[in-house]
């Protein structure tokens, strides 16, 4: 089974950057989140009404990836990825008022099932940045941005919460206000980090 190598963080704080970055220095399976093929989140932006939809077809799409990335027989990276999907984003979509209480226990229901048949991450990226650097790389996007920069401190307290419960030999926290768009800075260190993941 491959090993699963997941990137997460607030919207804006560079996760597909670095996945890109990393895979420019050795060869991956990539998981990326692909905004534009997902049927409902363009639909959720104009309607808040399409917002259930939108996150079981992301939970559901991510556990596909997921299964798939192991069956490759290489390394495998996502930017974000279902846990990210479900205790960042789903939490942050009920905070908001979009989900109500049931549609927020059957996701929960669905991502608790879901992870039981497959194991967790490897190994956990977290990227932090501070809000100014958040507000401009969201802005420079030209993709749909479902979380705003006017989340990002809500978003970080759900993630926070989840990585509370994650053992420290599977979490490698980075913050990134400073590193440049290649990464070239932190590259080095999370090489060695994958390395000695894929190694175990």
């Amino acid at each position: 089974m491959a090993k699963l190598i997941s990137v997460i963080g607030v919207s804006g704080a560079g996760k597909t950057s670095l996945v890109r970055a990393l895979a420019a220095q050795k060869e991956f399976a990539l998981g990326l989140e692909d905004h534009a093929a997902r049927p409902f989140q363009a639909l959720f932006k104009q309607d808040a009404r399409y917002a259930f939809a939108n996150q079981f077809d992301f939970l559901l799409y991510r556990a596909e990836q997921e299964r798939l990335l192991r069956l490759d027989s290489r390394p495998a990276l996502t930017d974000g990825g279902l846990d990210l999907d479900f205790h960042g984003f789903t939490r942050l979509f009920h905070a908001r008022g979009w989900i109500n209480d049931p549609e927020l226990n059957l996701l929960r229901r669905y991502y608790a099932w879901t992870r039981a048949l497959l194991p967790p991450p490897d190994l956990i990226i977290h990227l932090t940045a501070d809000e100014e650097t958040v507000r401009a790389r969201l802005a420079a996007r030209d993709r749909i941005n479902i979380a705003s920069a006017d989340d990002a401190a809500l978003l970080a307290s759900f993630l926070d919460v989840w990585l509370a419960a994650v053992p420290s030999q599977r979490l490698l926290r980075l913050n990134v206000t400073r590193e440049p768009s290649d990464y070239r800075n932190v590259l080095p260190v999370i090489m060695s980090r994958i390395e000695s993941t894929c190694k175990v």
